[in-house]
C-alpha cells in the first residue's frame, strides 16, 4: 500500500481518484473474486448474475443500477460465508452491429469488439466484484460453436422442427421482420411496404413444454408475482372446444372449417365466421375474385402485433362462402376474411358472436351483421352489448337457463355427440421461430442437399464459422450472396450442397449463457460437474422488459438441455429481481430541440421557482417531465463523467439510496452531490478520530454503551435490509449510524473504534473502495482486505432496549408518556404512570376502577 494509507494523520479529504484504481488493482492482484469451475464444497455456493449487456459502446445509468444491485448481493453473500460466482459477458450478436457495418464501412466484429473493450473498461471503473476470467461474448466462435452443438442435440431429441410459416418480409432489406419492426405496414429501417410470405423456418418446439412451463411457475417463490402472471398469460392455457363448421357447398376439396373457441356456450349468438388472410378459404376466394386478392394484400401489409391489430380499423371481405350452424338445422352464416384474425393463433378462423365480444361487435356493426344476445347477467339486469362477462344462457335452445360454466360443458357434450367438435385445452404459446436472414448471428449448422434433403453438420465439422470477407453494399443477407461460403459438399452423399444461410435469433444466444459461465472454457457446451454444482442461478437481476421472451426462452432451453443431458435441472433462475428504471428531467430549447442535461443551467426566481437556460446563450429552456432516460430525449447522464467527477462509490451510493430498487429512481444532480458529501463525511469521521482511538483489539472498558448499542443495532438493521433487497433501507441505517457516531463525540474510545470499524465493514458492499480506504486507516499495516472479511455479527445483548417509553391514557385519551426500565414489573409501571403530573390532573382524585397495561406500548386508567 502507499504511504497515504499508513499515515497516522491522513488528509481529511478522501481522494477517490487515487484510491479507487488502487483498490481495484489490489482486488485483481489477489484474485479476490475468482472461483473454480467446481466449488470445493467448503462453503455453500451462491451464483449472482445480472442480465448481460449488449455492447453498444458505452454503459448507461441503467447498467450502473443493474450491476450495482448485483454487486451488493455478491459482496454481501461472500461476506456471509458463501463461495460466490459473479461473472460477466456480452450479448454480442444482432442487427445493430450489421447496420453499423453498412453505415460505417467496417466489419461487425470490429465494431462489436471495440465496443466491448470500451464498456469493459467503464464497468471495471465501477469496482464490481466480477470474475473476469469467465468473460465471453456470444459472437466468440468458442461460444457459438457450442451453441451449434446444442442445436444438433436438440434436433436429435425432437425439439427442433423445420416448417413453413407466415412471416413479415421486407423486400428491400431482404429479411424477416418481427411484428414490432413493422410500423404502419412498412419496414422499420427501409420504409418498404412489408409483405406477408411463407418461408421455411427453423423452430424450437417450446410448445412441447407448455404445460410444464405453466405449472412450474407455482414453484418459483422468489420471482415477482407480476412476472409469473405475464408468463402465464403468454403461455395462455385455455379450455374450450374445437368446432367443425360444415361448408354449405364444398370449396375445392375443403368441406369444413375448424375453429377453436373458449366460449362454446355462445354458439347460438353466431352471426358470421371469419378467417385469416392466409387461410386456405381466403386463398380460394382470392383465386376467384380480384377484389378479395387486393383485400388480402392489404391485410398482409398491416402489422401483425397484437397492439397493431387492436388499434387498426376492423375490416373484412365477404367471400360468398357459407357455413352451416352445428346446432341450428338449415341455418347458414357468411364466411368473411377479416384483418383481425391471425393464421398463427388457433386455427386461423373464428366464429363471430358480436353480442359478447368487442371485436366481433365492432365488425358486425360496421357490416350490418346480426347481433343476438345469448348471455345475460345472473342478476337479470339489462346491460349494453357487448356483454363479455359470464352469466346465464338465453336464446340458446337446449342451453337456456344454464350458468356459463354449465352451458360450456353442455355445448361441448352436444358437439361431441353429433360429431361436430370436441372439448380441448388450447395454448396461446407458439413454437419459437429462430431463423433470421442476417449475417451477424450464429450460423445454423445445417446443410441442404438435393439428394439427401436437410442434413445436420457432423459434430466433427463444428464450429461452422462466419466468413470475414462479406459485402454489405448489397441489400439482404450477405451470407446468401457470398461467393463461396455456402457452397459445400453434402456430408452424407458427397454431392454439391449448400449451407443454411439463416442465422439464429439472438434470443438463442442469451437462453443458455448462464450455464456456459459455469465452465466457459470447456470443450463441451457444459461440464456436468460444474453446472450441477453452480446451477440454478441463485439471484438473477434485470429489467422487467425481459419478463416474457428472454426468461421464457431460458426456461425452455434449460429443459431442452435437461432432455439432452447437459444439465440436470429444469428451472435456471431460483430468484429473480426486476429493478426499476433510472429517470431524469427532459429539456427542450426554444426551437424544440432536445437538450442534454449538461447543456442546461438553472436559476431561481424570487418566489423560488426554477428557471432553465441554455449555457451557451442564456436562451430559455422548457423543463419537461421526469421520464426514463433515453437517447431520443437526450435526458441521459454519462456514468463515466459522474465517476470522473465524484467517484464510483458516490454513483453506487446514490443509485442505492433513492427508492426501493424495484421502483424507478430519479437521477438528480443535487442527489449525487449529496451522496458525494456523505462519502467525504464518512472519511472525515474516521480520519479525524484516528489520533484518539485506542489500538486495534483494545478491550471494551464499559464506556460508550449507548454508542455500542447503536453499532449493534445498525449491524442488525443493515443485515436485515440486505437480506430483503432493501438497499435504500440499508443506506438509511448507515446515515443514522453516522449521526450516532458524530453525536457520541470522543466518548468511549474502544466503543468508538468498534463503531468506526463496523461502519467500514457495513458500507463495503455498497461503497467498496471507501470501505477499504477506511479500513487501511483504522488498521494500518494489516494485510487483510475488507473484501475478504466475514460479515459483522450483532451482539444480542446490545440489541435489547434498556428502557421503554409507554403512552399513558385516561379513559382512552393520551395524557402523557413515561420512561421505565425494560424489566420493570407491572406494579412499578402503574405507580410511575399514576404519578405522572398530567395523569394526576386528568384523574382529579376520582377512584381508579381499572388499570390496563399493554406490555411495551400503553397504560390506560379507567376512572
Amino acid at each position: 500500500m502507499s504511504d497515504a494509507t499508513t499515515a497516522t494523520r491522513p488528509e481529511t479529504r478522501y481522494d477517490f481518484a487515487a484510491a479507487e484504481p488502487r483498490w481495484q488493482e489490489e482486488w485483481n492482484r489477489r484474485g479476490c473474486f475468482a472461483v473454480p469451475d467446481v466449488p470445493d464444497g467448503s462453503k455453500p455456493k451462491y451464483y449472482v448474475l445480472e442480465m448481460f449487456p449488449y455492447p453498444s459502446g458505452k454503459i448507461h445509468m441503467g447498467h450502473v443500477r443493474n450491476y450495482t444491485l448485483g454487486d451488493v448481493v455478491a459482496r454481501y453473500k461472500r461476506a456471509r460465508g458463501h463461495q460466490v460466482m459473479h461473472p460477466m459477458g456480452w450479448d454480442a450478436f444482432g442487427l445493430p452491429a450489421e447496420n453499423a457495418a453498412r453505415e460505417r464501412g467496417i466489419h461487425p466484429g470490429q465494431w462489436t469488439y471495440d465496443n466491448i473493450a470500451n464498456m469493459r473498461a467503464e464497468l471495471k471503473r465501477m469496482g464490481l466484484s466480477l470474475d473476469w476470467s469467465r468473460e465471453f461474448a456470444t459472437c466468440d466462435v468458442e461460444y457459438y460453436g457450442k451453441q451449434q452443438a446444442l442445436f444438433l442435440d436438440f434436433w436429435k431429441a425432437g425439439l427442433v422442427e423445420r416448417k413453413e410459416s407466415w412471416v413479415n418480409w421486407d423486400p428491400v432489406d431482404g429479411t424477416v421482420l418481427a411484428n414490432e419492426q413493422v410500423i404502419d405496414g412498412r419496414g422499420w429501417r427501409s420504409g418498404a411496404l412489408v409483405e406477408k410470405k411463407q418461408l421455411s423456418q427453423w423452430f424450437f418446439s417450446i410448445t412441447k413444454f407448455a404445460p410444464e412451463l405453466l405449472e412450474a411457475l407455482g414453484s418459483l417463490d422468489r420471482w415477482p408475482e407480476r412476472v409469473k402472471l405475464m408468463q402465464a398469460n403468454w403461455i395462455g392455457r385455455s379450455e374450450g372446444a374445437r368446432v367443425r363448421f360444415r361448408l354449405a357447398e364444398p370449396v375445392g376439396e375443403t368441406s369444413e372449417v375448424e375453429v377453436f373457441t373458449t366460449r362454446p356456450d355462445t354458439l347460438f349468438g353466431m352471426s358470421f365466421l371469419a378467417v385469416a388472410a392466409e387461410h386456405p378459404l381466403a386463398a380460394a376466394a382470392a383465386a376467384a375474385n380480384p377484389t378479395a386478392a387486393e383485400f388480402i394484400a392489404e391485410c398482409r401489409r398491416m402489422g401483425t402485433s397484437e397492439a397493431a391489430i387492436e388499434q387498426a380499423e376492423k375490416r373484412g371481405f365477404d367471400t360468398g362462402f357459407r357455413v352451416a350452424h352445428p346446432f341450428l338445422e338449415g341455418v347458414t352464416f357468411p364466411v368473411w376474411i377479416a384483418n383481425f384474425v391471425l393464421m398463427e393463433y388457433g386455427t386461423g378462423a373464428i366464429f363471430g358472436c358480436p353480442g359478447h365480444d368487442e371485436r366481433d361487435f365492432d365488425f358486425a356493426t360496421k357490416y350490418g351483421l346480426g347481433i343476438t344476445p345469448v348471455v345475460r347477467p345472473a342478476s337479470g339486469a339489462e346491460v349494453a352489448l357487448p356483454f363479455t362477462d359470464e352469466g346465464v344462457a338465453v336464446n340458446s335452445g337446449f342451453l337456456d337457463g344454464l350458468p356459463t360454466a354449465e352451458a360450456k360443458r353442455g355445448a361441448i357434450d352436444r358437439l361431441e355427440a353429433i360429431g361436430a367438435g370436441t372439448g380441448v385445452v388450447n395454448w396461446r404459446l407458439r413454437d419459437w421461430g429462430v431463423s433470421r436472414q442476417r449475417y451477424w448471428g450464429c450460423p445454423i449448422p445445417v446443410i441442404h442437399c438435393e439428394a439427401c434433403g436437410v442434413v445436420p453438420v457432423p459434430a466433427e465439422q463444428l464450429p461452422v464459422t462466419l466468413p470475414d470477407d462479406v459485402d454489405f453494399s448489397r441489400p439482404g443477407n450477405p451470407l446468401d450472396h457470398h461467393p463461396s461460403w455456402k457452397h459445400v459438399d453434402c456430408p452424407a452423399c458427397g454431392k454439391p450442397a449448400r449451407r443454411e444461410t439463416d442465422t439464429f435469433d439472438t434470443f438463442v444466444d442469451s437462453s443458455w449463457y448462464f450455464a456456459r459461465f459455469c465452465s466457459p472454457r470447456a470443450a463441451e457446451p457444459t461440464t456436468r460437474a460444474a453446472v450441477d454444482a453452480w446451477l440454478p442461478v441463485d439471484q438473477y437481476i434485470g429489467g422487467i422488459e425481459h419478463a416474457i421472451l428472454h426468461l421464457l426462452y431460458s426456461r425452455f432451453f434449460t429443459r431442452g438441455m435437461r432432455e439432452t443431458g447437459h444439465v440436470a435441472l429444469a428451472e435456471p433462475f431460483a430468484g429473480l429481481f426486476t429493478q426499476g428504471m433510472v429517470t431524469h428531467e427532459s429539456y427542450r430549447s426554444a426551437e424544440g430541440r432536445w437538450l442534454y442535461p449538461e447543456e442546461v443551467e438553472f436559476t431561481a426566481t424570487n418566489d423560488g421557482a426554477r428557471l432553465a437556460h441554455l449555457k451557451t446563450d442564456r436562451s430559455p429552456v422548457t423543463i419537461g417531465r421526469v421520464e426514463a432516460m433515453s437517447k431520443s430525449k437526450r435526458n441521459t447522464v454519462d456514468p463515466g463523467a459522474i465517476i470522473g467527477r465524484y467517484g464510483a462509490d458516490t454513483a453506487r451510493w446514490f443509485i442505492l439510496s433513492d427508492n426501493p430498487p424495484e421502483r424507478d429512481m430519479e437521477w438528480t444532480e443535487s442527489g449525487v452531490a449529496g451522496a458525494y458529501r456523505f462519502t467525504q463525511r464518512l472519511y472525515r469521521l474516521v480520519a479525524t478520530a484516528l489520533p484518539e482511538l485506542p489500538p486495534p483489539g483494545a478491550p471494551q472498558d464499559g464506556q460508550g454503551r449507548k454508542l455500542r448499542q447503536a453499532t449493534h443495532r445498525t449491524i442488525a438493521g443493515v443485515t436485515e435490509a440486505l437480506e430483503e433487497f432493501g438497499f435504500n433501507v440499508a443506506v438509511a441505517r448507515i446515515h443514522e449510524f453516522a449521526n450516532a457516531i458524530t453525536e457520541a463525540g470522543e466518548a468511549g474510545g474502544p466503543a468508538r473504534r468498534e463503531a468506526l470499524e463496523a461502519l467500514a465493514r457495513l458500507a463495503s458492499p455498497m461503497m467498496p473502495h471507501l470501505a477499504e480506504e477506511l479500513w487501511s486507516l483504522l488498521r494500518p499495516g494489516e494485510d487483510e482486505l475488507v473484501a475478504n472479511f466475514p460479515w459483522p455479527e450483532a451482539d444480542p445483548a446490545l440489541l435489547k432496549a434498556e428502557t421503554l417509553t409507554l403512552a399513558v391514557q385516561v379513559l382512552g385519551k393520551l395524557r402523557g408518556t413515561i420512561e421505565v426500565p425494560a424489566d420493570a414489573d407491572e406494579a412499578t409501571i402503574f405507580a410511575q404512570a399514576e404519578a405522572e403530573e398530567n395523569v394526576q390532573r386528568s384523574i382529579a382524585g376520582r377512584p381508579i376502577r381499572k388499570r390496563i397495561h399493554v406490555p411495551g406500548r400503553v397504560v390506560n386508567f379507567v376512572v
